[in-house]
């Protein structure tokens, strides 16, 4: 049986001291933290510094792309790249930030699987790509406004849908949460509201307590059973 040349559990010792030797210049920082390797990149270099990753670091797959927003930044946005190579067991992240405005150069010249990776990240965030010859929405419906990731896009949406019986289509509304019974105060029910929630009525009766009957003391039944078999 033929062993795989790649250790069974990698090391990060000397990895950090190994890259920053060939892409520092590019770089803004870079770290271990929690165990992973982070480096973050100036985002007009962004693929030069995962082309030298790849081609002279051996980090040959693109395993994720993904996106974070940071809205109290200037640059609001993170795009995220995870590396793993093969040959060492090894991953790595690179990050690097934009903001609404500014794309981000593409990395499908590296990895063609990044087409699709980054048309999520534009779905979701909005954060455009440049150089990515097919950058269209990829998770959401036809004719969806807005980036549901961001964080100031509303956890309801602004749309809903429902197959229509009459117009025997799927159609578009604007989202109605049908709430008539509730009244919200934006507290916990816990601290400081100042209504009465179902049932909490029954905590200010007082408690049925049931009347037990007393039952005579050992040495009194004893007594009525001697004075009982003197009688016969």
């Amino acid at each position: 049986m033929a062993v795989h040349s790649a250790p069974k559990f990698a090391s990060n010792e000397g990895v950090l001291d190994a890259l920053m030797a060939s892409v520092s210049v590019w770089l803004d920082d870079a770290r271990e933290e929690h165990g992973e390797i982070i480096l973050t990149a100036k985002r007009d270099q962004i693929e030069t510094v995962l082309r030298t990753l790849r081609d002279d670091h051996s980090y040959q797959q693109m395993m994720e792309i993904a996106g974070a927003d940071y809205p109290e930044r200037p640059e609001r946005f993170e795009i995220v790249y995870m590396l793993l190579s093969l040959t060492k067991n090894h991953r790595i992240m690179v990050k690097c930030s934009t903001d609404e405005n500014t794309p981000v150069p593409t990395v499908t010249t590296l990895w063609p699987n990044a087409g699709w990776l980054e048309r999520e990240v534009f779905d979701m965030f909005g954060v455009t790509f440049a150089g990515n010859k097919d950058l269209r929405r990829i998770l959401t419906d036809y004719g969806f406004e807005g980036h549901p990731f961001r964080k100031d896009f509303p956890m309801t949406g602004y749309t809903e849908l429902r197959y229509s019986e009459d117009e025997k289509r799927v159609v578009y509304e604007p989202v109605e949460l049908a709430q008539d019974m509730r009244t919200f105060d934006f507290l916990s029910p816990w601290e400081g509201s100042d209504y009465v929630l179902p049932g909490d009525e029954k905590a200010t009766e007082p408690e049925l307590v049931e009347e037990k009957e007393e039952e005579p003391e050992d040495g009194v039944a004893f007594e009525i059973a001697d004075e009982e078999g003197e009688g016969e």
